[in-house]
């Protein structure tokens, strides 16, 4: 007897390929059987008739990595259909650390000095087995956090000692299941390690076949050269390249997409790579000086010394204040702000090419969190797909689970197979939609209307069940076999 029939249901498996009608059987968590098998007992009957069946959504980019301990049911995310999230990104990462004050930017964005734990990637890794999460976890380690251990200050290059000191630890997080590095040098705490620094730390990678993930060193009008750095970095430690939340950022940078996609394709001939974005032409991160502009909006999302900012426009506040923007961001800090610095057109663009993963990038400490905290995936395939038609319901699912599940080693999940994990989702194509906005983000999306997590079923027309069946994933062979896969299996949009 299976343990639950889905039946009569559009199936989506996840390839890229056209859907089918088909009955789906889950036992023991996994998927059982796929065809008719309308007389097959079971202890619970799902009828499917109009619906939707997908491989559960793979969030390839989050920064879960505190919550899915503290807040284990992850409703943000289980909501919108994901099972699986990966932690660790644009080089911040819970585990390994050890502070000597609080966290600093961009840590912060994972909780405040208390969060942090876990001195070691393992303890990490126990302490997600043991808060039994709704979704699996995949880990990445944190450039940045490798640099808060072993460095006085971070406004610097770090000595070899250092170097040596952080690929120590590195090396023992690999060991330990990490699925690879990650780095964002775009932050003021990691901008003055040089080229040379990331290379002797990517080094280790190779001889664990795991991945480089970068937020970019410069997403505004530099950004030819830092895709160069990041692919010179994957090329010399032999090692797949993906590139975070590609955009293209400010003003000045608005249409160069193309310029961008055609510079990854290239070097995709000659280097595993890949990307992910969020569907969202606005960014959101702690607040940057750096960034303060104003060819285009800023949303202020929390401040420390002014709290009641919160929801209210820089510019607004700068005009309150009676002074200039960059010093009214100064006195918010320190600060979260959304950036209102992308063109629809480019967003459009990026989401559409073949390489191009989901990543939601969603910020859960955030007290006026990005809206795609809890409406990524539903609005690729409601907006995106089904509304403007930017590319096909079985494609938009491709991005969000077997493409990212080759790219990221996560054996088993991805597809829907059978003896594949039983990570699904049920939706309805023609209701699907994010409901989150800037203004009231915490919204869940409508059309999500089951889920399970290997084989448990974890949320129902828009409730927890209660079941926790997520599992803490390491590293899974060698990354490198998951590059190359897809590469030709979708066409790219222009």
């Amino acid at each position: 007897m299976y343990d639950t029939l889905i039946g009569g249901v559009q199936v989506l498996d996840g390839s890229g390929a056209a859907g089918f009608q088909a009955d789906v059987a889950l036992a023991a968590g996994r998927i059982a059987a796929i065809g008719p098998l309308d007389a097959a007992p079971a202890r619970e009957h799902v009828d499917g008739a109009g619906l939707a069946l997908a491989p559960g959504f793979i969030d390839v980019h989050t920064h879960d990595d505190t919550n899915v301990i503290r807040t284990p049911d992850m409703l943000p995310k289980l909501s919108q259909g994901v099972t699986t999230v990966v932690v660790g990104n644009c080089g911040i990462s819970a585990a390994p650390v050890r502070l000597r004050g609080e966290p600093p930017d961009p840590m912060n964005l994972l909780g405040g000095r208390e969060a942090f734990a876990y001195p070691t990637f393992a303890d990490y890794a126990r302490a997600v087995d043991a808060a039994r999460p709704t979704v699996n976890v995949a880990a990445l380690v944190g450039h940045t956090a490798l640099r808060n251990n072993h460095m006085d200050r971070l406004d610097r290059r770090a000595t070899a000692a250092e170097i040596a000191a952080m690929r120590a630890q590195l090396r023992e997080a690999l060991e330990a299941g990490a699925i690879g590095l990650s780095t964002g040098l775009a932050y003021a705490s990691a901008q003055h390690a040089d080229t040379a620094e990331v290379q002797a730390l990517a080094a280790e990678l190779d001889a664990f076949g795991a991945l480089y993930t970068t937020h970019l060193r410069s997403e505004f009008a530099a950004i030819l050269e830092a895709l160069q750095e990041a692919y010179e970095i994957g090329r010399q430690a032999r090692v797949p390249v993906v590139v975070s939340h590609l955009k293209c950022a400010g003003a000045g940078n608005w249409g160069r997409s193309r310029e961008v996609l055609a510079s990854l394709g290239t070097a995709g001939r000659f280097l595993p790579v890949g990307c992910d974005c969020y569907p969202y032409s606005a960014s959101s991160s702690t607040l940057d000086l750096r960034q303060v502009t104003d060819e285009f909006d800023i949303d202020i999302t929390w401040s420390d010394p002014h709290p009641d900012m919160a929801g209210r426009r820089l510019a607004d506040i700068a005009a309150q204040w009676q002074v200039p923007l960059v010093e009214a961001a100064r006195r918010l800090q320190p600060a979260g702000a959304v950036y209102h610095g992308m063109h629809e057109d480019d967003v459009r663009r990026i989401l559409a090419h073949r390489l191009t993963m989901v990543g939601s990038d969603g910020l859960p400490n955030d007290p006026l969190p990005h809206p795609r905290l809890w409406g990524a995936f539903p609005r690729v395939l409601g907006h995106y797909s089904r509304d403007l038609g930017l590319f096909p319901l079985a494609q938009a699912v491709h991005k969000m689970t077997g493409l990212s599940a080759a790219r990221f080693g996560l054996a088993g999940r991805g597809l829907v197979r059978v003896d594949h994990h039983a990570d699904l989702v049920l939706f309805d194509p023609a209701s699907v939609a994010d409901r989150a906005t800037y203004a009231d983000p915490a919204r869940p999306a409508q059309g999500i209307l089951a889920v399970w997590v290997n084989g448990r079923l974890s949320y129902r027309d828009g409730r927890l069940t209660g079941a926790r069946a997520g599992r803490w994933l390491p590293r899974s062979g060698d990354l490198r076999a998951g590059f190359g896969r897809f590469s030709s299996s979708t066409q790219e949009t222009s």
